[in-house]
């Protein structure tokens, strides 16, 4: 059994002003995904001119914010927000989904898409590599919050988490920030780097993250509002959110192999 430390939340208080580091892990990881965009572009390895990357993370992170917040607010908490509506604009209180995030993101890529000319998968293919970047960060901050700790474990790694009683619990954060973070990151940059097929990477992508997080999900603990869904004693919310993914990954994999087309890498010399 491990002791969960003892981390502030707060990482930075200035007067009434607080800095939480849940909100430094989204910074740090929007700026090195945003690092390695326009590496990837300098190195004559995407499509997008290295203009362009900095406009379309910028429509990522607004895809981000507030599909995540009103992913949660409608995935998790619709009976509250039914009752009080306002309480969706109300962010400081706390709040995000992935899938819902993942959805603004779809979303901010279109109108993208639309706006540039380019094709849509072409931006997908390229943000994808990106994401586990702020995954991992993500799910660093849970772990700093003490918060989607794991179900009881007598595992030797078991944690005590503050909240949770005294049961040593899985720290099902950083099992997410392994498999969707470093490990789904390191697959997609390896092939992002190469030549391949459009759609390869987008559905790589939905299917590790969905298989990723639907396994974990044996080992988290529930909403505490939710718990298990119709009635079994393992189904959450995370597994029927994540089990399309996975669906519409393999559906993009096989269709990239089967058409094998492949963008056009633009010289490093011509970016502008």
């Amino acid at each position: 059994m491990i002791q969960y430390p003892d981390i502030n939340p707060v990482a930075l208080a200035i007067g009434p002003a607080e800095i939480h580091w849940y909100g430094l892990m989204y910074v740090i990881g929007f700026a090195l995904a945003w690092a390695l965009g326009r590496w990837q572009v300098s190195k004559g390895l995407a499509t997008l001119k290295a203009g362009q990357v900095d406009d379309l993370l910028f429509y990522a992170a607004i895809g981000v914010i507030v599909g995540g917040r009103v992913g949660y607010i409608l995935f998790y908490q619709f009976d509250a927000i039914a009752a009080d509506p306002a309480r969706i604009i109300r962010v400081w209180e706390g709040g995000m989904s992935f899938h819902g995030g993942l959805i603004g993101v779809l979303i901010a890529m279109a109108i993208f898409a639309r706006k540039t000319g380019l094709a849509f998968f072409t931006l997908t293919d390229f943000i994808a590599p990106l994401v586990p970047v702020g995954l991992f960060f993500g799910r660093i901050g849970n772990f700093i919050n003490a918060e989607l700790w794991g179900k009881p474990t007598d595992a030797p790694w078991g944690m005590v988490f503050p909240g949770a009683g005294d049961l040593p619990r899985h720290p099902s954060m950083l099992y997410e920030a392994l498999l969707e973070g470093l490990v789904l990151f390191t697959v997609l940059f390896i092939l992002a780097i190469k030549p391949r097929a459009r759609m390869l990477l987008s559905g790589l992508f939905l299917a590790g993250y969905g298989s990723a997080r639907f396994l974990v999900e044996f080992l988290r603990e529930p909403d505490a509002h939710i718990g298990h869904l119709w009635g079994t004693e393992w189904l959450n919310m995370g597994h029927v959110l994540s089990a399309p993914m996975i669906v519409a990954g393999i559906i993009l994999i096989v269709l990239a192999l089967k058409t094998r087309r492949i963008d056009p890498r633009i010289p490093p010399a011509s970016q502008t």
